[in-house]
């Protein structure tokens, strides 16, 4: 394995920074807490990467996978294969999250993601696999900044890959201090260094997969797709909106079932942006 890259200030070996990263925060030994890393597990090649630089760098830390509810059945059971796993269950589900909310998750309005995906590490020294690569918006950024916020007042979810994301970030809100070791890294990296310790990652790579994610997530390119290879989940979330639209029946919705929530939310993308602002103008001004 290399992982090396010629710059102007010569050689750069990228796993041997990103393990000194860990080790340089490493919150116990640096005495900044008493507890160790919260290492956040998603079940992606990223989150493969950072649970075993964590070994590599010999520092402690717990393992924790936020169980969303609506995993694919094989990022289940890969995630239940490592045996110091903790598995971190959500107070609801996706399924009953909709019918509160009075409306899918949309690109603009992820609320499954801080209720799924963000209710774990508060107060914490938290690790996640961000990287700039996976933002759709590539920019060469300073390699350490704090930052807690955004320009705009809202806090950044632990699993985005915005291309503004920094090595090492706070959260006041939620007391969270943030390492993103391996933010510079890029996807023939990151698999090369999988490839060289042997592990092969989530089996939803080897179908095809680019990313691995909720099924359905209105933030993935092959929404369609997902529901194709599963199609109880594809049932399940018609049957979903259908109890929405009966216990919201007070809401002037542009749907008439479920049937029609899953056609708009699925297939119309070129009038989805308009329509979707004009449900969220109607439904939070209630």
């Amino acid at each position: 394995m290399s992982l090396i890259e010629h710059t102007l200030m010569g050689k750069v070996d990228k796993v041997e920074i990103a393990i000194n990263r860990i080790k340089s925060f490493d919150p116990i030994t640096n005495g900044f807490m008493d507890t160790p890393y919260y290492t956040a597990y998603s079940g992606g090649k990223d989150s493969d990467v950072i649970r075993i630089l964590c070994e590599l760098a010999g520092v402690k830390h717990d393992l924790v996978h936020n169980h969303t509810t609506v995993d694919a059945p094989e990022t289940v059971r890969y995630v239940r294969s490592f045996p110091n796993m903790q598995i971190s269950y959500p107070k609801t589900t996706m399924w009953k999250l909709i019918v509160k909310k009075k409306m899918p998750p949309t690109r603009l309005v992820r609320y499954c993601c801080s209720e799924f995906k963000e209710h774990g590490g508060r107060d914490r020294f938290v690790m996640t696999g961000v990287r700039w690569a996976e933002s759709t918006k590539r920019r060469s950024r300073s390699s350490l900044e704090i930052q807690s916020n955004r320009k705009d007042g809202s806090i950044y979810l632990n699993a985005d890959n915005d291309e503004s994301r920094r090595q090492f970030e706070t959260c006041i809100k939620q007391g969270k201090r943030i390492l993103n070791p391996i933010i510079d890294w890029k996807d023939e990296d990151v698999w090369e260094f999988l490839n060289h310790y042997g592990c092969s990652s989530n089996p939803l790579y080897q179908c095809g997969y680019k990313r691995i994610g909720c099924i359905g997530c209105p933030m993935s390119s092959k929404q369609k797709q997902e529901f194709e290879r599963y199609p109880k989940y594809k049932q399940a979330y018609i049957r979903t909106f259908d109890r929405m639209l009966k216990v919201n029946n007070h809401i002037n919705y542009i749907w008439k079932s479920g049937e029609d929530v899953y056609e708009w939310w699925v297939n119309n993308k070129s009038v989805k942006k308009e329509i979707e602002g004009q449900i969220m103008l109607d439904l939070f001004s209630e």
